[in-house]
């Protein structure tokens, strides 16, 4: 349902992303990984039409994201890393406008999006009143609002407590059963609970396409190694032990 051919976007002198090109298709919980700097938001934001692309192409459930940006919308689900709000309004409240921008009927699509991310105690409180957990699900319920058959979701467990986080773990396993969803994180716990698959970049380039199972036949060692491996060089005995 992802199809990404050739990406590449520079800022200035800086190539963020240079010919990026993987696929992701539906059921699939795709690890997207790298380090800090490493062009992984640059990419989610191409193929959520934030950014174009000064040379290649991508298709979100079959629509091109230059093309056909609206259409992508339609289909696509998005959590930024830093998903804006307007944190006067109660959650409820933005949820709601956020229903009147997609031209859904908000009553009962609140309830669900709520339910499922569970801030039904928090719905009449300001967004600016929030622990950064709480505004982090009201953000991921913003992205299922309209029941997407595409997730992109940087950093989702982003300042969440252990249950919640393992809440939220929980929901992208029962929606990946219907949606092709690409996750961006550091917590390579998580991407061993929850993804099938991982691309990993560094300076802008895919590293691997591979399962996790894969990659740790291909490299030894666990994921934090393999990534420490892939992005420095430097394997954990070469760095006196340290994970």
């Amino acid at each position: 349902m992802i199809e990404v051919k050739e990406l590449r976007k520079r800022f200035g002198s800086i190539v963020a992303v240079d010919d990026v090109s993987f696929s992701v298709g539906k059921g699939d919980v795709l690890g997207f990984l790298g380090p800090n700097g490493a062009g992984k938001s640059t990419t989610m934001k191409m193929l959520s039409c934030f950014l174009s692309p000064d040379s290649g192409t991508a298709k979100v459930a079959g629509f091109d994201i230059i093309k056909e940006s609206i259409a992508v919308r339609k289909e696509l689900g998005y959590l930024a890393e830093n998903a804006p709000a307007y944190e006067e309004m109660t959650a409820e409240s933005f949820l709601g406008f956020i229903c009147d921008v997609r031209k859904i009927k908000a009553r009962d699509t609140i309830e669900r999006v709520a339910n499922k991310c569970s801030i039904e105690n928090v719905l009449h409180q300001q967004i600016g009143t929030l622990s950064k957990g709480y505004r982090r699900r009201v953000g991921l319920a913003q992205a299922l609002i309209h029941d997407p058959s595409v997730l992109i979701l940087d950093e989702p467990t982003d300042g969440l407590d252990p249950n919640q986080k393992y809440e939220v773990r929980n929901l992208i396993t029962e929606l990946s059963a219907e949606k092709c969803i690409v996750i961006s994180t550091h917590i390579l716990e998580e991407v061993d609970a929850i993804c099938n698959r991982i691309v990993l970049i560094d300076k802008g380039q895919v590293l691997e396409d591979s399962t996790p199972d894969e990659m740790r036949k291909t490299h030894g060692g666990n994921l934090t190694e393999i990534f420490r491996k892939l992005t420095t060089g430097q394997s954990k005995n070469a760095v006196g032990g340290a994970a």
